[in-house]
């Protein structure tokens, strides 16, 4: 095994001053016309050039149409293009998106893939209508195993491989991924993921390995060769798929965290700590790369012609595609989904472009070559590239999808030897922070209680991207042979004569010797899960009121923390015995009990081994902590990881105050993207009520759907029918503290819209309201009406309205002990958009709602 987390050695790539690896956030100023090409290398791949493969290359696109080579240009989505579209206009590539199936059935079988796929292929190569028959190619998010697939071998994420200290793992991970991707007959999987975190309040923190580029360049090596085989072996063979290192390049660094955000590193931290992902992985070969959303020094990375081109392409050698991010081309300064020349002459040679939007792109793109806007030139040197990839992977050779090696063979989906691998890395990434008293491992032959939302929940233990994007409306059902980290408690208490009970809620028929409690973050996928500081919780304690009530009781507690991030969990430690940092674990939460519990006869089963690859925070706005800042001051260093036996290190009272006085608190957020935990959506009529677990529901009263504004699904449209009295509200079942917002004059603020065709004026009251806990208010109090508001508001505009929470308590709501923050209800026929519900200061320019 080779050790990478402690004592790295850094080769040449990067700088002899270790300080140099310091934040990229400091605010060092950059005139991108003032670049530097010598920072970046000129790599030795390991896959050459062909002169067989130029040849043809050459050849095709001398015969090729204009219309022909756009096409393989455009990447659309199979939700939004049929098997005719492809035989019609022979789309070089397509994908299918986060939560995107064949026959749009998140259940459909491995055989639905494949023939999805064979399908596609044969309306590729039909040139009856387009003239062409070149094979297309399928691309998709493997980033964690085959994961928008039922029954997938699902392994940790990112953040909790990187724990496992192990690049040789990781090359099986991947190469498991390849063979269950190749038997749906996919192609293409965009992985690996090389951000370089440096704000762990960033969404897609779970999806870097490490705070540290050493261990991310060794990792990107380990996962291309494991995707794609070595090149100088079964390289794009039968068992292989083409790789993309993602997302080129500094997404991991944004100023605040924030997804698609702006990076100001210098060029040289550009290429000391976010670059050396792509210095791993197209030296391995990785035949195509993933622009970002992100921009540097204001310029959006899609249009950025001296990155994707002059630095990727011309001074690291890279002779692959590539393939732009989900609409990211529309984010380039004058462009839109329908139209961006300047991503092209950038160096874009593959535009994913979901949503009907493809057309209109095609169609202008192929304008552009023709009145100069393009080059004719940049326009071969893309479909070159393209072409190459293709070539290399044997596309024009291999069967069609359906009669391939791996095709078809379910068996292989989620195979017990592939789970084996799983379950290694499950044991291996876990990270013990706290064992007071040497509470673990524990004897199986114990009374165990096992407590928390996340005990017997697989969806949650997996994260963002299983199955649907988000990770989310999943069940255990949705996972057939995987299994929670209850079951594996179970299967080991009761097979050593213990006894084990699980209640979420902590309650139990029989006293235990020891409390696990399971629980942490809810899944979440890119921006969705960007957050404004790294406490857990923030202003609602329900998890550690459970360890509380517990150790009240005299019972031990064992704490597993899921979560794709460090966070500042100071008081869930202080109420821990022992504290165990599980990441995401994914489908094979069994894994965890190998760890915790001995053998029956005493012996320790597996040991923890897994080290921090991210530092661990000591207050909650200490978001930005990585292995060599300056003044470095986690609670637990980067590489931390205790093992049995080992002296525990943390006290029980360690400081719980947030480093924010009552004058800066944090807005708390009910609904951004998505509704933010532990709040539930949830709609009633006068006789029912139902959570909102998928995109649509509706009851006797009113409709609600998800739509999309900014993002993808950040909206939800609200339609009351004027039958009954209709409510749509977000709950939890432990209230909150808004007094010290009262005190500060902060106000609930939302933004809504009312859309088009809809009459504004009602017939009867519309109410926002707030509710407390138990008896603590009387009927039809709380209640704001905002029908005269919306009366004034004009159609089809998004406005920010802010009410003073003075007004809920005016109207005889205790703000001490809030279950429900947010509630909209009435009586009328009403058509309404919503969207960023908070209780924060007031915004400037907002409609003010004030009972004063």
């Amino acid at each position: 095994m080779t050790s990478l987390l402690l004592g790295c050695n850094y080769n040449q790539t990067l700088p002899a001053d270790s300080n140099a690896n310091a934040s990229a956030t400091k605010s060092s100023i950059l005139v991108q016309d003032n670049t530097n090409i010598n920072i970046w290398p000129t790599l030795d791949i390991e896959v050459k050039t062909n002169e067989a493969i130029e040849n043809k290359i050459t050849a095709l696109i001398a015969n090729m149409t204009l219309e022909q080579k756009v096409a393989q240009m455009i990447q659309p989505e199979i939700r939004d293009i049929t098997v005719e579209d492809m035989r019609k206009y022979g789309f070089g590539s397509y994908l299918n998106g986060g939560g995107g199936f064949p026959n749009n059935d998140k259940h459909a079988s491995a055989n639905d893939w494949v023939k999805l796929a064979e399908d596609m292929y044969q309306a590729s190569i039909d040139d009856s209508l387009d003239g062409n028959s070149i094979p297309t190619m399928w691309g998709t998010d493997a980033v964690h195993g085959h994961n928008n697939v039922i029954g997938a071998t699902l392994f940790p994420h990112n953040i909790g491989l990187g724990a496992t200290n192990n690049p040789e793992l990781i090359e099986k991970i991947a190469a498991i991924t390849a063979t269950e991707v190749m038997v749906t007959g996919i192609d293409w999987v965009f992985a690996p993921t090389v951000a370089v975190v440096r704000d762990d309040r960033w969404g897609r923190t779970y999806e870097g390995y490490s705070e540290d580029s050493a261990i991310v360049r060794e990792y990107s090596a380990a996962i291309v060769k494991g995707l794609q085989g070595s090149a100088d072996k079964d390289f794009l063979g039968d068992k292989r798929v083409i790789s993309t290192v993602k997302h080129f390049i500094g997404d991991g660094g944004t100023q605040g965290g924030d997804d698609q955000g702006n990076n100001i590193a210098s060029e040289q931290e550009l290429f000391d700590i976010h670059g050396q992902g792509y210095v791993g992985g197209l030296t391995a070969g990785a035949q195509s790369v993933m622009a970002s959303f992100n921009s540097w020094h204001g310029k959006k990375n899609h249009g950025n012609k001296y990155l994707l081109n002059d630095v990727l392409k011309d001074k690291m050698g890279f002779d692959g595609f590539v393939v732009g991010d989900w609409n990211g081309h529309g984010q380039v300064k004058g462009c839109s989904n329908e139209s961006c020349p300047q991503a092209v002459n950038a160096g874009l040679d593959i535009f994913m472009v979901p949503t009907a939007a493809w057309k209109p792109l095609y169609e202008n793109t192929i304008t552009q070559v023709k009145n100069g806007q393009i080059s004719q030139a940049r326009i071969d040197d893309a479909v070159s590239r393209i072409l190459r990839v293709k070539f290399r992977a044997g596309l024009f050779d291999k069967p069609s999808p359906i009669n391939r090696h791996l095709s078809g063979k379910t068996e292989l989906i989620g195979a017990a030897e592939h789970r084996k691998i799983a379950k290694q890395a499950v044991r291996e990434s876990l990270v013990l922070l706290k064992n007071k008293g040497n509470i673990l491992p524990i004897s199986p032959q114990n009374t165990i209680l096992v407590a928390g939302d996340g005990a017997d929940n697989i969806g949650k233990q997996s994260g963002g991207w299983s199955i649907t994007w988000q990770g989310t409306n999943n069940e255990n059902t949705d996972f057939p042979g995987g299994s929670s980290i209850y079951s594996g408690i179970k299967q080991q208490v009761l097979a050593a004569g213990g006894k084990v009970e699980l209640n979420v809620a902590g309650d139990y028929s029989n006293k235990p010797d020891i409390a696990i409690v399971v629980f942490g973050e809810e899944p979440y996928a890119e921006g969705v899960g960007d957050i404004e500081n790294l406490e857990y919780q923030q202003g609602i304690k329900q998890d550690l009121a459970l360890l509380k009530k517990l150790k009240a009781q005299g019972i031990p507690v064992v704490s597993l923390f899921i979560s794709g991030r460090p966070m500042w969990v100071n008081a869930e430690l202080n109420a821990s015995d022992a504290f165990v940092a599980t990441w995401l674990p994914g489908s094979e939460g069994d894994a965890v009990a190998d760890v915790l519990f001995t053998k029956a006869n005493g012996e320790v089963h597996h040991d923890f081994i897994g080290k921090l690859s991210f530092s661990w925070p000591a207050t909650a706005t200490q978001t930005q902590v990585n292995r060599f800042d300056e003044n470095y001051q986690p609670l637990l260093p980067y590489g931390f990881g205790l093992a049995y036996g080992e002296k525990n290190t943390l006290a029980d009272n360690l400081p719980v105050n947030t480093d924010s006085s009552l004058t800066n608190l944090q807005r708390i957020t009910l609904f951004e993207n998505v509704v933010k935990s532990p709040w539930k959506l949830t709609i009633s009529d006068t006789l029912s009520s139902a959570d909102m677990v998928s995109s649509v529901i509706e009851n006797k009263a009113l409709y609600i759907r998800t739509i999309d504004r900014n993002v993808q699904e950040d909206a939800r449209k609200v339609i009351f029918n004027g039958t009954e009295k209709g409510q749509v509200a977000f709950n939890s079942n432990h209230g909150i503290n808004l007094m010290p917002y009262h005190k500060l004059a902060s106000v609930l603020e939302l933004k809504i819209r009312l859309p088009d065709g809809y009459n504004a004026v009602t017939e009867k009251p519309v109410y926002i309201s707030m509710n407390c806990d138990g008896d603590c208010q009387k009927d039809n109090t709380g209640q704001i009406d905002i029908s005269h508001t919306l009366s004034t508001m004009a159609a089809n505009q998004w406005q920010t309205v802010n009410i003073d929470l003075q007004c809920f308590e005016k109207e005889g709501v205790d703000l001490t002990n809030i279950t429900s923050p947010f509630s909209l209800a009435t009586e009328s026929v009403l058509a309404i958009d919503f969207m960023d519900i908070f209780i924060k200061k007031k915004t400037p320019d907002a409609i003010n709602i004030s009972c004063e």
